[in-house]
């Protein structure tokens, strides 16, 4: 990588990778698996930049997705541990988040990924058909099923969801 390209690899990742490890953190579900997965994309990201330049952040997203999955279906299910991490301290927003984050891991990978993508990154269903390589149709029924999925695992978010028909 040349001076210029080093330069403008450096401007992107101080740019976006504050947005990126969000994205990141809610595919994980850990700060350390995002921190890893974010740099693991970068990395790639940094050997192809010159092909990648005009849409790099689609690119991380991509690579993110792309080794994330890799990640769930080699690893399985969480692992199980004698005592249950640390929660924050209470409250109407903790607990809305706590109880979000608890049905989000409950999703099977695909359906956590299109919402994260569709709402937490607040991506078109074209953009996110791209990076999940599948159909805009696709994109759409996932969505619809796991906002139903997560209606069923946690009711209290109902109110929260986005309605069934969009």
């Amino acid at each position: 990588m040349n001076r210029e390209a080093r330069e403008s690899f450096g401007a992107f990742v101080a740019a976006r990778s504050g947005r990126l490890i969000r994205t990141a953190y809610v595919l994980t579900g850990d700060q350390h698996a995002a921190e890893d997965l974010l740099q693991n994309a970068l990395a790639k990201t940094a050997a192809r930049w010159r092909h990648v330049r005009d849409n790099p952040e689609g690119y991380v997203r991509r690579a993110m997705y792309n080794e994330q999955v890799t990640r769930w279906r080699w690893r399985g299910r969480e692992a199980v541990v004698a005592e249950p991490p640390d929660l924050p301290s209470s409250g109407p927003d903790v607990d809305l988040r706590v109880t979000l984050e608890r049905a989000l891991l409950a999703l099977p990978p695909r359906k956590r990924a299109v919402l994260v993508l569709r709402y937490y990154e607040d991506l078109p269903e074209r953009e996110v058909a791209e990076i999940m390589g599948c159909s805009v149709g696709t994109v759409r029924s996932q969505t619809h099923r796991a906002i139903a999925r997560l209606r069923e695992l946690a009711p209290d978010l109902a109110a929260h969801l986005a309605p069934t028909g969009s």
